[in-house]
């Protein structure tokens, strides 16, 4: 202890004793933090893979619009287009194969421009989704009250997972080659992995509907199958993490 140190009055000598305790406390800190040596020459790197896959369930939606003086009227009216249009829908229906479905079913006023309702307007959906594709779009022309408003491809359950389990071998074995790649490059012999992520992904190539041209204004044939062309998805597989490259 400092001459200092003595001469000074009681109370400020506790001062300064608990500011070098505070003062050391960040050194023992430190000699506790750096009980497990940090791990050295790491390396984060990320790999993918890709695979288009057809689509293999279709989805149809029908609808129609109605207009009345009154919401009743324009009821009676939509429900009177469903209903043989959800008839015919249900001879396809098989679990699994073709699922059939009721969708957006609206009554709305319309009014004046200086208030007041004018008429009432409505609108009705249908919805069949399946795997059987051909049955479906042979579905369209024997609905004659609701037309086609929208077509859309998906792909199931069953095959996406069966990619999904291709693509993950493809991503992590590039990921492996890549990191072993990576750590010969910078003189290293071998790599050990300390954490990793895999995360996959969908995206759709939205289908075009390949419509017949009427002919001479006629409907198409009951006994014709509505063109699509279904397109494909693309799913992706992304495995990320960080190696340690060992001598």
């Amino acid at each position: 202890m400092s001459l200092l140190s003595l001469l000074a009055p009681p109370g400020l000598r506790r001062v300064a004793a608990l500011c070098a305790v505070l003062a050391a406390w960040p050194c023992a800190a430190q000699v506790s933090a750096s009980g497990q040596p940090q791990p050295e020459n790491l390396l984060s790197l990320s790999a993918s893979a890709t695979v288009d896959v057809p689509h293999d369930v279709l989805e149809l939606v029908f609808s129609t619009q109605r207009e009345a003086p009154d919401a009743s009227t324009v009821q009676t009216q939509l429900m009177q287009a469903l209903e043989p249009a959800l008839a015919e829908a249900r001879k396809l229906a098989r679990p699994g194969q073709v699922e059939v479905s009721t969708g957006n079913f609206a009554v709305y006023p319309r009014y004046a421009p200086k208030g007041g309702v004018t008429q009432w307007q409505g609108s009705v959906e249908l919805r069949v989704e399946g795997r059987d594709i051909d049955a479906l779009t042979r579905l369209v022309p024997r609905i004659t009250t609701l037309s086609v408003a929208r077509v859309g491809y998906s792909l199931s359950r069953e095959a996406r997972e069966k990619v999904q389990s291709e693509v993950s071998g493809r991503a992590i074995a590039r990921f492996r080659s890549q990191a072993e790649a990576y750590a010969k490059a910078f003189g290293f012999s071998a790599i050990t992995l300390r954490n990793v992520e895999v995360h996959s992904q969908d995206s759709a190539h939205p289908p075009v509907p390949v419509m017949r041209a009427a002919r001479a204004g006629a409907a198409m044939l009951a006994d014709e199958a509505m063109p699509v062309e279904a397109g494909k998805a693309s799913v992706s597989i992304t495995v990320s993490g960080t190696v340690q490259m060992r001598p």
